[in-house]
């Protein structure tokens, strides 16, 4: 056994033995939308005070992390994202609305005298503030703040000696003087004089408006630094004002632009649903290996089954949170990952057809595949940085896992696989099970009928145009169906007990005041309707509604609300996510391969998009951000494939140079070099279809559009790559003017 074998095999030994420690010890951190929660985004804002900065949104989350660590929920997540957005993560939080007044709040806590009863003539005090009482009976003219919520000690919340509940109050330093001082001079004032009460002012509401008792003397007040909130509070309103009062204000004010919860049971069918497509995509993918290179496909199967480990513990390791879009991440790549064993086995096919003996054509193999592995890697590599950093939410994790997924599959592809072949086939008496000897059905057919693709290349443009032309109509006929991300505004997704025809709902949800509410049937019988302008109160009559309608129990299983400024700066992030993509694989394309070769497979690449994105105008299935996630992952696919066509052309023209005579043209070169790379393309993406065939079937309603989305993007990347990127290729190439 040689040296660079032993380094390669501890290596690997090393790797798969830290990576199943991982998976052992470390349990997977769940997004909450697989453990069901909810996620709070909040946006600050420039305030009376303050500006909204860096510096006050950093404030202003401590704040908000000691208000949410007062409401006693477990594992809560706060993190800054940007200068001025705050991402908080409450899991197991039934109850979002509850936590968005609570923790959404600004909290600014004062004690004002009243001047007096304002009779609507007057706007008030030019220092003071004008505002309704706690019944909005009366409009108080209140003065300038007394007493600051900085200046109290404690507050909680305690039940009343006659049913209800108070909040107790205790201030500190200064504050016990200012609030003897205050009482003091509203004890002045004669009994049901309005001077005589003390406002209470939450966030500019009065809170209550209470009259200084009798005990208290003219200028003396109340000495004790303690004063009871008395008011109609119930048990949970009194705790919320204590946790507020306790957490202090924030100091700047805070917008909710983003609000999405997920109930637990929807979270583990997603995860129920993706195992058991994994499983079934997996194995699929092992026996289609497995038929087609025999000992080498089996050796493929057990790298598939390693990739699947290492890529995980690094998860782990990486203490990535595992969202639903990163799961189908996670199970396509296992799909992708056998792309670079089959280059890299058609490559030995073609080195021991050629006469070489079986271990000169293996190592041959790898040596000849590296360059194709590599680019069509870095393209996916590209998309995935772009997922990670101009998407937002779960979006994100399906980068990140992507990225991860691509790394070790380069791995265990061109490490572990090379290790157990050369354990394995270190004889030529393997030949005719180790699977190089092999011509599958494919190579045999292409080679028998040798058709020339290049010759039709025309042909090949005008059906690609056609197809672009009927994508292009059907979304100016139909128009896309944004998501809420991108819309902006509120979806909920029902449960319901018995079952009701989406018309019947459409008609309920019209008749609860929604006339404009979308309407779509979800799987498992779920009803999704989404629509602007849909709040808890108008949720409460879509429930009644549905109820009505025959519908029975309804209950809500997913809720998401997106503001309007933040599903416009989606919508610009998604503009600028496929005009970044395409101009990083131009740049790295033209680095590369020649310019006109960059310049096709944007072309091609801009093709598939179309194509993928008038499917789904015609189908009318949501444009949202797993869309998105999807869409680049196809520009990654589409990509990967033209390369790997590119890379065979130019080896062949780097093969004919130096050759005496007239050289072949480009044109037969790049339909030799077509010819040659599909067994290849069909193999992976076979591969690929089987994972997301199973995530379609089985992965439920939240996976299927992703893989619908993926399957018709693999499939036009597919055709692309060699009936529109190669011809363009070669087109651009023979205009373009000979250099010396």
């Amino acid at each position: 056994m040689s040296r660079t074998l032993l380094v390669r095999a501890a290596l690997v030994l090393v790797v798969l033995t830290l990576a199943g420690w991982l998976v052992a010890t470390r349990p997977a951190r769940l997004g909450l939308d697989l453990r069901g929660g909810t996620q709070i985004v909040l946006e600050t804002r420039d305030g009376e005070h303050a500006k909204a900065t860096a510096k006050t949104t950093d404030e202003a989350l401590e704040i908000l992390r000691r208000r949410v660590d007062e409401l006693g929920l477990s594992e809560p997540t706060l993190t800054r994202s940007g200068d001025r957005r705050i991402i908080v993560e409450l899991p197991g939080v039934d109850d979002p609305q509850r936590a968005v007044e609570v923790i959404g709040r600004t909290a600014e806590l004062t004690f004002r005298p009243v001047l007096g009863i304002d009779d609507g003539t007057a706007t008030g005090d030019p220092a003071g503030l004008v505002l309704p009482d706690e019944d909005g009976r009366a409009r108080l003219r209140l003065g300038p703040a007394a007493v600051a919520g900085s200046q109290i000690e404690a507050a909680d919340a305690v039940a009343a000696q006659l049913g209800g509940w108070n909040v107790n109050v205790t201030f500190r330093g200064t504050g016990v003087q200012a609030w003897a001082g205050l009482t003091g001079t509203a004890a002045c004032s004669p009994m049901d004089d309005p001077r005589r009460r003390v406002a209470i002012v939450l966030d500019d509401q009065v809170i209550l408006s209470p009259q200084v008792e009798s005990t208290a003397r003219c200028d003396v007040g109340y000495t004790g630094g303690e004063t009871t909130i008395t008011g109609r509070f119930s048990a949970a309103e009194a705790k919320d004002l204590a946790v507020l009062i306790r957490g202090g204000a924030l100091p700047v004010p805070v917008d909710v632009i983003e609000q999405r919860s997920v109930g637990p049971t929807l979270g583990r069918q997603a995860i129920t649903a993706s195992a058991q497509a994994a499983v079934a995509g997996v194995a699929a993918t092992i026996l289609f290996i497995v038929a087609v290179y025999r000992l080498a496909g089996g050796l493929a199967a057990v790298s598939l089954v390693a990739y699947g480990l290492v890529s995980y513990g690094v998860l782990l390791a990486l203490g990535a949170t595992l969202t639903l879009p990163g799961l189908a991440g996670f199970v396509l790549a296992i799909g992708m990952a056998v792309d670079a064993n089959v280059l890299v086995f058609e490559r030995a096919r073609e080195e021991y057809a050629a006469g070489r003996p079986l271990r000169t054509a293996v190592r041959n193999g790898f040596s000849g595949a590296w360059s194709a592995i590599v680019d069509s890697n870095v393209t996916t590599l590209l998309a995935a940085g772009l997922l990670f950093y101009l998407a937002s939410g779960p979006v994100r994790g399906f980068g990140v896992t992507l990225s991860v997924g691509v790394l070790a599959s380069l791995f265990t592809a061109l490490v572990l696989t090379r290790v157990l072949t050369d354990l394995v086939l270190r004889g030529n008496r393997l030949d005719r099970v180790s699977g190089v000897a092999h011509v599958g059905w494919v190579r045999r057919t292409l080679e028998r009928r040798n058709p020339d693709l290049m010759a039709r290349r025309r042909r090949w443009l005008v059906v690609s145009a056609l197809a672009v032309a009927l994508a292009v109509s059907g979304i100016a006929a139909r128009g896309l169906n944004f998501g809420v991300e991108f819309t902006g505004g509120r979806l909920v997704q029902y449960t319901m007990s018995s079952q009701i025809t989406v018309d019947q709902a459409r008609t309920a949800v019209a008749a609860a005041g929604l006339p404009r509410a979308v309407v779509n049937e979800a799987s498992g019988g779920a009803l999704s309707v989404r629509a602007g302008g849909f709040d808890d109160a108008a949720e409460a009559k879509v429930r009644q509604a549905l109820t009505e309608a025959g519908a029975g129990s309804v209950e809500r299983q997913r809720d998401e609300r997106i503001g309007p400024s933040l599903g416009a700066e989606l919508r610009r992030k998604a503009v600028v996510a496929l005009g970044v993509a395409l101009a990083a694989q131009l740049a790295y394309l033209a680095l590369r391969f020649r310019w006109q070769w960059g310049v096709a497979a944007v072309l091609a690449m801009a093709h598939d998009v179309l194509i993928l994105v008038g499917v789904f105008a015609w189908l009318g299935k949501p444009v949202d951000g797993v869309f998105l996630a999807a869409l680049l992952t196809v520009i990654g696919y589409s990509v990967n494939d033209s390369v790997v066509v590119f890379d065979r052309i130019r080896e062949l023209v780097r093969g004919t140079r130096g050759r005496r005579g007239k050289r072949p043209p480009l044109a037969e070169l790049a339909n030799t070099a077509c010819l040659q790379t599909v067994p290849r393309t069909v193999n992976t993406g076979l591969g690929a279809v089987f994972v997301l065939t199973a995530l379609a079937l089985l992965g439920g309603d939240s996976l299927v559009d992703f893989a619908t989305a993926l399957l018709v993007g693999i499939l036009v990347g597919t055709y692309s790559s060699v009936f529109l990127a190669t011809p363009l290729a070669v087109g651009f190439s023979q205009r373009a003017p000979r250099r010396r």
